[in-house]
């Protein structure tokens, strides 16, 4: 049986890298493309930054011209910054975007192509929980994953007609590197009366005791090789039931709660 061919962005860390693994022991021939060479056994590193467009088409050239087709896509590359929206730099902002929206897109025109022109393919794009559980002082971070799931249900209504199919899966809480990675800005706390730090501190003491990388990894590959999928997945029954509550509930009621943890 001809093996399928998965390509990831940000396999080098964390979710990205433990979903490597994951599509690998499925059967799947994996490429990770991502700035950082952290070599796992049979999975083919391409050195890229998603954020430079010739180094993508770059990559995107050298797996076509190997394999001939790309039959999975996962976008998992990505970082979060924190701090007060008064206090943060439009400039931090759009790094932000840059590679948490953009790198995707950038990646997806690239290969969406030669997936229409196969007729099957499946996109899996990385959200959160954050994109509909806003965080306060992670406000650029949760706006860049609201956005990725905008994207996500818009284009695979574009594409889904020629057998390409999108979605985007939704992480809770992750114990990985993300955590200590996070670039925190605490400038303006004292006018905050310490809430910026309380705050980034609540999230990263409930990250420490998140869900494993390797679990969200597993599901995520199982998420990319399923016929079908819904638009967004969560990742574990208790963020099933938030997301679903966020989505539902009203916003006033999603807002207190959230503030309530998140923003004293």
């Amino acid at each position: 049986m001809e093996k399928k061919i998965a390509v990831l962005t940000g396999a080098s860390s964390g979710i990205g890298r433990c979903t490597a693994i994951a599509l690998r022991d499925l059967g799947c021939k994996v490429y990770d493309l991502s700035r950082r060479d952290i070599p796992i056994e049979d999975v083919k590193h391409i050195k890229t930054d998603i954020t430079i467009e010739s180094d993508v088409m770059s990559a995107v050239k050298e797996i076509i011209d190997a394999e001939g087709k790309v039959d999975i896509l996962v976008n998992c590359a990505g970082f979060g910054i924190s701090g007060a929206v008064e206090f943060t730099s439009t400039e931090e902002a759009k790094k932000q975007f840059e590679v948490n929206f953009f790198g995707a897109v950038t990646v997806t025109r690239a290969f969406l192509p030669y997936m229409r022109e196969q007729k099957c393919g499946r996109i899996v794009n990385i959200s959160s929980v954050a994109a509909v559980a806003h965080i306060p002082f992670q406000t650029y971070y949760s706006a860049s994953k609201a956005a990725i799931e905008s994207y996500t249900a818009c284009l695979d209504n574009e594409v889904k007609m020629y057998g390409v199919r999108v979605t985007a899966v939704e992480p809770g809480d992750i114990c990985t590197e993300f955590t200590g990675a996070r670039q925190k800005s605490f400038e303006g706390d004292d006018v905050y009366g310490g809430r910026i730090s309380r705050s980034v501190a609540g999230m990263e003491k409930d990250e420490a005791k998140g869900m494993s990388p390797e679990i969200a990894g597993k599901y995520i590959a199982k998420v990319a090789l399923r016929k079908k999928v819904k638009p967004v997945c969560a990742i574990g029954m208790s963020y099933k039931i938030l997301s679903v509550m966020c989505k539902t509930f009203p916003c006033s009621f999603r807002n207190c709660v959230v503030g309530m943890l998140y923003a004293k």
